[in-house]
């Protein structure tokens, strides 16, 4: 079963903005593009650097690894340049009342 589990207020993360949460053990990036709030995990999948602390381009919807300049793609989660070739796992998310939810597995 999925729930949806609050995570952050929406003006903590403004457009252009990045931040990293910990939810159930996980870090997860958070990005806003123009208003969309995306999700993904925060590890990269090619070596241990979180994604969130790298240079987050929301024109190109990616954000660059900062150990080895991997590009990810926030919407997706696959990397779009080398090393970096397994994708990251995206989460859904929905913004209520202000507050970013993001839908995980209970």
């Amino acid at each position: 079963m999925s729930i949806y589990i609050d995570v952050a207020e929406l003006e903590a993360v403004p457009p252009g903005a990045t931040a990293q949460v910990e939810v159930k053990g996980l870090h997860i990036g958070i990005y806003n593009v123009d208003g969309t709030i995306y999700a993904m995990d925060d590890l990269c999948s090619h070596d241990l650097a979180w994604l969130s602390e790298g240079s987050f381009d929301p024109t190109t919807r990616t954000v660059r690894c900062p150990k080895h300049t991997s590009n990810f793609d926030v919407t997706t989660g696959r990397p779009k340049t080398l090393p970096a070739i397994k994708p990251v796992k995206t989460y859904a998310t929905k913004v209520e009342e202000g507050r970013i939810l993001l839908l995980l597995d209970s």
